[in-house]
């Protein structure tokens, strides 16, 4: 699964491991992220995170 980078604080949201503190399981991908999920750290919204090559 690809992992996803914050724009503004360089989060990186790794699918093996969720987002335990928002209660996303791990094994779930970026994609399946609800539209509302924001970074953790900062609160960016979704859609400014890009993917990690």
């Amino acid at each position: 699964m690809k992992k996803y980078q914050c724009g503004a604080c360089q989060y990186i949201y790794d699918p093996e491991l969720g987002d335990p503190d928002t209660n996303i399981a791990p094994g779930t991908s970026f994609e399946e992220l609800p539209e509302d999920w924001a970074c953790p750290l900062c609160g960016e919204e979704k859609d400014g995170f890009t993917e990690i090559v």
